[in-house]
C-alpha cells in the first residue's frame, strides 16, 4: 500500500495518510518507549501525515493522549508515562478486529463511543513484552492495519534471548555461551536449577551476567563477580520475567550495527562502539538513558571489519525474518572475531539513541528514519508475506 493509493471518497480531496502512534505498555521499558515516542511525534512530517498518539497505560488501558513531545522527555533522571498524558483518567481507545473497517472508536463510560477516523498505518514504539513482542503485531495483523517493524514471528525471536540465539546458531551465526533457567525448573527443585548455574560458572568462569529473558534496555541485569551475588541476581531477574539468561562474559569491544528497510531491501548502517562506562559496571540502563554514555559512531574499525560486521547485521536480520528495522548487538573479541550478543526489533529510538545516530553518520537523518519507516510500512500488507 502506497500514500498514492489511500481510499478516497468520490469528489473529495486526497487526504492525508494517518499515523498512530502508539506507545507506553506494560512491560519495564514503559518510560523509554515514552520518551521514543516523543522524538517519533517530533520528527513526522505533519505537512504529509496525519497523527493520532495513542498510549497504552501500565495496566494496560489504551488511552488518547497529548500531542506534546515536550513532555516526553527525561527530566530530574525520571522517565514520563503515559498515565501523566493520557487526555482522561477512564477513556479507552479501541481498535477495529474487522480487517475491512480501520476506523478507531473512543469509548468512556456512561458516553456514547465516538468515532476518531480510519488509521492507515502504526508506528508501535513500544519496548518488551506485551507489544515488541509480536503480541501487539498480532492484534493488527488482525485488524488488517500496516505497522511499522517485524512480524509476529519475528518480533517474538527479537524479544526471548533464548529462541533468538537458537535461531542464529541455526543459520551459522557465532553467539557466546549461555544457559537458560526456565520457570519450571526454579519452581520444582531451586537447588537444582541454582547448582546448573554454578556449573556453568565452573566451566566460563566468573563473571557471569544474569538477565531476564525477555526483557530489553538493560532492566533486570547483574553483572555477578562471583557466587556470593547470584541469588540477588536472579531475584532482581525473575523480577522481570520468570525465566532467566545466564551467559558467560565475553571479553571484547561492544560494537552495534543497524539495519533499515530500503527499496530494495535491507541495508546496514555504519558501526558503533560503545566504550565501557566510566561510572558504570557495564552498559546498563543508567548509562544508556540517563548518564547517556556517548557512543562512538562509526566505530573505529578496519575496513575489512567494518564490512564483515555489516554483513552479519544484515545476515542476523534476514535469520529472524525481520522487516523495517534491527539494531544488531556483537562483541569483537579478543582473537577478532563478531559474536552476536542480540537483535533489537524496535531499538531505542530518541534522537540520542544508538540507532538513529548510526543511521545519521550513515547519511540518513532523524527524519528521513521515520519516513523511510513508515513508508516501507505503507508498502506490505498484512498477513501471509
Amino acid at each position: 500500500m502506497s500514500t498514492e493509493n489511500l481510499p478516497q471518497s468520490p469528489g473529495q480531496p486526497a487526504r492525508k495518510p494517518r499515523v498512530a502512534v502508539v506507545f507506553g505498555g506494560r512491560s519495564s521499558e514503559h518510560g523509554i518507549s515514552v520518551v521514543t515516542a516523543g522524538a517519533v511525534l517530533k520528527a513526522i512530517d505533519r505537512t504529509k501525515y496525519e497523527v493520532l498518539p495513542i498510549g497504552i497505560t501500565r495496566d494496560g488501558r489504551w488511552a488518547i493522549t497529548a500531542d506534546a513531545p515536550e513532555r516526553m522527555a527525561i527530566t530530574e533522571r525520571r522517565t514520563p508515562s503515559v498515565e501523566e498524558l493520557a487526555e482522561s483518567a477512564e477513556g479507552g481507545v479501541i481498535l477495529p478486529v474487522d480487517p475491512a473497517n480501520r476506523e478507531v472508536v473512543y469509548s468512556e463510560p456512561g458516553s456514547v463511543p465516538k468515532a476518531l477516523g480510519e488509521v492507515d498505518v502504526v508506528f508501535p514504539v513500544l519496548h518488551g513484552p506485551y507489544g515488541e513482542d509480536g503480541t501487539l503485531q498480532g492484534l493488527l495483523e488482525l485488524s488488517g492495519v500496516p505497522y511499522v517493524g517485524s512480524g509476529v514471528l519475528a518480533s517474538a525471536v527479537g524479544q526471548d534471548k533464548e529462541y533468538m540465539k537458537r535461531v542464529f546458531t541455526s543459520f551459522g551465526l557465532k553467539v557466546g555461551p549461555y544457559v537458560v533457567i526456565r520457570p519450571r525448573e526454579w519452581q520444582q527443585d531451586e537447588s537444582a536449577a541454582r547448582k546448573k548455574i554454578v556449573d556453568f560458572a565452573g566451566e566460563h568462569g566468573w563473571p557471569l551476567f544474569v538477565k531476564p529473558a525477555r526483557a530489553g534496555s538493560s532492566i533486570g541485569i547483574t553483572k555477578v563477580d562471583d557466587l556470593a551475588g547470584l541469588d540477588d541476581a536472579i531475584a532482581e531477574a525473575q523480577s522481570h520475567d520468570p525465566k532467566i539468561l545466564v551467559e558467560a562474559a565475553l571479553r571484547g569491544r561492544e560494537i552495534e550495527c543497524g539495519v533499515l528497510e530500503f527499496e530494495d531491501g535491507p541495508r546496514a548502517s555504519v558501526p558503533a562502539e560503545i566504550p565501557p562506562p566510566d561510572a558504570h559496571a557495564y552498559y546498563d540502563f543508567e548509562a544508556k538513558y540517563i548518564d547517556s554514555t556517548p557512543g562512538i559512531v562509526p566505530a573505529p574499525l578496519t575496513d575489512e571489519e567494518t564490512a564483515e560486521v555489516r554483513r552479519l547485521a544484515v545476515d542476523a536480520y534476514e535469520a529472524a525474518s525481520c522487516e523495517g528495522l534491527v539494531r544488531a548487538d556483537f562483541f569483537l573479541t579478543e582473537d577478532g572475531e563478531f559474536v552476536i550478543n542480540e537483535i533489537n526489533t524496535m531499538p531505542g529510538f530518541t534522537p540520542i539513541s544508538m540507532y538513529p545516530q548510526m543511521w545519521q553518520a550513515s547519511g540518513v537523518g532523524y527524519p528521513e528514519l521515520v519516513e523511510r519507516l513508515i513508508q516501507a510500512a505503507l508498502r506490505r500488507s498484512t498477513g501471509l508475506r
